[in-house]
């Protein structure tokens, strides 16, 4: 059985005396032994990581990067690798997220080169996979979202496929009014765990897990985490404070609960 993830992005949000208080406050709510059914992660700006890093210690939340370079060291000024976000205590570190490709120019063979260096040096990828509003509009968003995973993941033998997270994140969602509806998100998810199969395999498939993001709330999460392969919740906004997370994290913990076979 995958393990369900409840995961929050910062964006350019959060300090690091912010992200102490957001650390203390969240640990205080979060029932001991969450992380036994599922795994949280947050992922702050680069600097507050530091602060994730001591305020976090021995708890059952997790952190990480929201971006890194493809090379280890070199004359990349502004950059950060991914042996700086090992060495901060990162466990994840996310890639392709939609506004870096409409905002920075990149493109998924930049990304297949940060996934490389990320799973080289012990980091649990989450790739960002998504469909632009003018593909969905052309009914595009399968074959876009096969795209992206393919140039992604090349050259990727099988067995590491499932150290990926996949994060399907419409783009024309993320920080809208509304949501993609279940209908749609759970026939994009089955997609991608098709590609996933006829590309490496049912078992890989099986232990693949593809999470959901993009204007995700603790309103339609409730119907989203029980989509068949919906294996976790993405949040932005509604869960840039604790308290507001620790409401999602509550909805994928039940729907874990519920998945448990009796």
């Amino acid at each position: 059985m995958r393990k369900p993830m409840a995961g929050t992005g910062w964006k350019m949000n959060h300090t690091a005396a912010e992200t102490a208080d957001y650390a203390e406050r969240l640990k205080a709510i979060l029932a001991p032994g969450i992380a036994d059914s599922l795994d949280i992660f947050v992922l702050p700006p680069f600097t507050a990581l530091h602060a994730a890093q001591r305020h976090f210690a021995g708890s059952s939340v997790a952190y990480g990067g929201q971006n890194m370079h493809w090379d280890l060291y070199g004359a990349w000024t502004g950059e950060i690798s991914a042996p700086m976000l090992v060495e901060a205590g990162c466990r994840y570190v996310e890639l392709a997220h939609s506004e870096r490709l409409a905002h920075f120019g990149e493109t998924y063979e930049l990304v297949r080169r940060k996934l490389d260096a990320a799973l080289a040096e012990g980091l649990t990828p989450i790739l960002c996979l998504g469909e632009t509003g003018e593909d969905k509009r052309q009914g595009r968003t399968v074959t876009v979202l096969a795209e992206q995973l393919a140039t992604a993941l090349t050259g990727q033998p099988a067995e590491r496929v499932p150290e990926v997270v996949l994060a399907y994140e419409p783009r024309w969602a993320i920080g809208a009014a509304a949501a993609a509806s279940p209908g749609h998100v759970a026939a994009c998810h089955t997609a991608l765990r098709t590609l996933l199969t006829e590309r490496y395999g049912e078992d890989v498939a099986d232990r693949t897990r593809i999470i959901h993001g993009g204007s995700v709330t603790p309103e339609n999460g409730e119907e989203l985490i029980r989509l068949p392969d919906v294996d976790g919740l993405f949040v932005g906004r509604a869960a840039w404070s604790p308290e507001g997370f620790a409401r999602i994290v509550d909805i994928v913990h039940r729907a874990a609960q519920e998945r448990v076979p009796s």
